[in-house]
């Protein structure tokens, strides 16, 4: 395996329960279970769809919620999220094995660079959405990273916590593996999934079925 690469928030960074938290607070001072619930079933499809969606269903204007989501970001100037359990030790194994670990992220790049370097993840290289590459599904940021280090398709792993990650990478030619979130349903079809990135290493080494 030459490369991995790595969604960002929700995959390498845990970033959904500060998100959640804002978006639903937004919504409810005091959000219950059930509306956390709803949030995050939206979230994992992507924030923005997540925010037009509870802008929709609770009448409340998209604006009210967009800047309960950039307070975030404010919030983890001085208080990151942390880094997704078993994330530092396959990062490690990666470069370990002498791979690459490449991140496609549809964050900003001010807000991805910020939150890499707050915490120390060692990270290769860095494609972001908004730099003017199409958002996932579409495989252009994938395309990107593989041309951009003369990667073969076949010889990359691809870890993401959305369908879309995966199915970016299935229409570059990456084998995709997608990262479940405990008590969320995602339709990701016949997609290969594991439950923690435990689970990931093994595939590191292990040749697609």
């Amino acid at each position: 395996m030459r490369a991995v690469i790595w969604d960002l928030g929700g995959t390498l960074v845990d970033t959904y329960p500060d998100v959640d938290r804002a978006l639903a607070s937004a919504l409810d001072p005091q959000p219950g279970e059930e509306l956390m619930g709803e949030v995050g079933q939206l979230t994992r499809i992507s924030s923005s769809h997540a925010i037009s969606t509870l802008a929709a269903r609770h009448e409340v204007s998209e604006r009210r919620l967009r800047t309960a989501y950039e307070a975030t970001k404010q919030h983890w100037q001085e208080h990151p999220p942390a880094v997704m359990d078993g994330a530092r030790e396959l990062l490690a194994a990666v470069h370990g094995s002498g791979g690459l670990n490449l991140v496609a992220t549809h964050r900003e790049r001010g807000s991805a660079t910020a939150l890499l370097t707050a915490l120390e993840l060692p990270i290769d290289d860095l494609v972001c959405a908004p730099d003017g590459f199409a958002r996932k599904p579409d495989p252009a940021m994938v395309l990107a990273l593989l041309a951009r280090h003369s990667l073969a398709p076949m010889d990359c792993l691809a870890v993401g916590d959305r369908p879309g990650d995966v199915i970016a990478a299935r229409a570059a030619g990456v084998r995709g593996v997608l990262l479940e979130t405990a008590g969320i349903e995602l339709d990701a079809g016949d997609a290969e999934r594991v439950t923690s990135l435990h689970a990931v290493r093994s595939l590191l080494d292990r040749p697609e079925r």
